[in-house]
């Protein structure tokens, strides 16, 4: 699997203080293992982000990202629910 970081997920994830930075990377790491594993909570997002999927870096961050095509997925945005407006 390959991941491609947008521009805002990457200056969103510099913002991130360095043990939710740590908790995303662990997190990564099981994603690209199984993006369904249940540690995740991946689910699916609706309304402006129908379409897109999100899992749990912890209780209050999360990923937003795309299945695209030949096996790449893209991370949109990380941040805490305020991402999602």
């Amino acid at each position: 699997m390959k991941i491609i970081y947008s521009p805002e997920f990457l200056r969103r994830y510099e913002r991130l203080p360095d043990d939710v930075k740590e908790k995303a990377e662990q997190c990564e790491e099981v994603f690209r293992k199984n993006p369904f594993d249940k540690r995740l909570k991946n689910h699916k997002l609706q309304g402006k982000w129908n379409g897109f999927r999100a899992f749990s870096v912890d209780f209050k961050h999360r990923i937003i990202f795309k299945f695209e095509v030949n096996d790449v997925v893209r991370f949109y945005s990380v941040g805490g629910h305020a991402i999602y407006f």
